[in-house]
């Protein structure tokens, strides 16, 4: 029982420490990104930046949720944990909301972002970091049988996707022009999130 109860308090204490560097790195690449989109006139960059503030946001629900679960009883658990799924489900339908709209209106009006370099940059360091931060998440999370703490890192998958869709974005539009290429892949993401909303509620249910 006290092994249980000692590796239980352990995996809260990483899934509170994932999600304070959840918090503090989308911050960082929500600041620059939205500095790197405003000096190269970049919707894409600007939308991606604000996506991050998004997630910084979700990371914010899950430090509320697990700094709350010592001393409570298992029905008060039950109830927090309820209330984090539904604020992460909602997060999922304001980001799809928020993208559908910039990709629409940038293909609508052909807004093309100039090149930026240090917007490539940020795309591929989050590229690289988003799936590593997906899978501990996921993984604490399913061993916590959290489902706001697994909803939580479908987010930081689909910030992984955002951030592929950035990147191949800006680097077609940087190589050979195609602009287009970053509004239509946001589309397909938008789906991705609506569809993630939809079924943590639906879990949650």
């Amino acid at each position: 029982m006290s092994t249980s109860s000692s590796e239980a308090s352990r995996l809260h204490r990483r899934a509170l420490l994932l999600s304070y560097f959840t918090v503090g790195y989308n911050v960082l690449e929500g600041v620059v990104s939205i500095f790197a989109g405003s000096l190269a006139g970049s919707i894409a960059l600007v939308g991606f930046g604000l996506d991050s503030f998004g997630e910084s946001l979700s990371g914010g629900v899950m430090i509320w949720r697990f700094r709350k679960h010592k001393g409570m009883s298992e029905a008060e658990k039950q109830q927090v944990e309820r209330k984090a799924t539904r604020l992460v489900a909602y997060t999922f339908f304001i980001l799809g909301a928020y993208i559908l709209y910039e990709s629409a209106k940038k293909l609508y009006l052909k807004e093309i972002p100039l090149p930026s370099l240090l917007g490539i940059i940020i795309a591929i360091i989050s590229v690289i970091l988003m799936p590593i931060l997906f899978y501990w998440k996921y993984q604490t999370g399913k061993l916590l049988n959290s489902r706001s703490l697994i909803a939580d890192s479908k987010e930081t998958l689909a910030c992984f996707f955002l951030s592929l869709a950035l990147l191949l974005g800006l680097s077609l539009n940087y190589m050979f022009g195609l602009w287009q290429a970053d509004p239509i892949i946001g589309l397909i993401v938008v789906a991705f999130l609506i569809r993630e909303g939809y079924e943590t509620l639906k879990g949650e249910e």
